[in-house]
């Protein structure tokens, strides 16, 4: 499935963004930035801060939930963004900007995530907004399949579950296995003493 730049791949940044998972240096924000073509990508101190907690709050948009549970995540951070849509041409060919001319560059990242997960809900499917099926990573990820019904962030973590899932099938067998009580036929029992002994007591 093909996203446009400030649908899909603004989507694709919040994932990004929702998966770190420590606050990160400007320096180190900037390649992410760069990845998910943002053109205003040297941020500040102050700057990376607050795209970080705008981070965490993104993190409500990805997962399994009810739609109207997601349409009011992403609602909320529509109002919070503040965006601005606008069309521009400074390309030659007319789309849709999010952010005010000069826009502050953190401000732009919340404006462009904030409007690329409404693009997903809206035009490709609220439930394309997911994360990983494996307990041990639950990484945030947009899915592009063709089908919509991507359950792993990777073909690692797919290929990781199903060894693990595969494991615990084949321990479960082992220990109904062993565990089977050994009956002796009704002739071999001996009950309590054996027979002809005298008690202690």
């Amino acid at each position: 499935m093909h996203f446009n730049h400030y649908g899909g791949e603004a989507a694709r940044l919040a994932a990004d963004l929702v998966n770190l998972t420590a606050p990160p240096r400007p320096e180190h924000l900037e390649p992410l930035l760069a990845a998910h073509g943002v053109v205003h990508r040297t941020l500040t101190a102050a700057q990376t801060e607050a795209v970080w907690t705008w981070s965490r709050g993104l993190a409500s948009c990805f997962g399994r939930q009810d739609l109207e549970e997601r349409c009011q995540a992403v609602n909320a951070l529509l109002a919070d963004a503040s965006s601005s849509p606008r069309i521009s041409l400074h390309d030659g060919n007319p789309h849709l900007h999010y952010s005010a001319i000069g826009a502050d560059a953190a401000d732009h990242i919340r404006a462009i995530t904030a409007a690329g997960l409404a693009y997903v809900v809206c035009s490709a499917g609220a439930e394309r907004l997911g994360r990983c099926a494996r307990r041990e990573c639950e990484l945030a990820f947009v899915d592009t399949s063709r089908n919509g019904r991507r359950a792993y962030c990777s073909v690692r973590c797919a290929n990781n579950d199903a060894v693990a899932r595969h494991r615990e099938r084949h321990q479960g067998s082992t220990t109904q296995r062993t565990g089977r009580v050994r009956r002796e036929p009704a002739g071999n029992r001996t009950f309590g003493n054996h027979a002809g002994s005298s008690s202690d007591s």
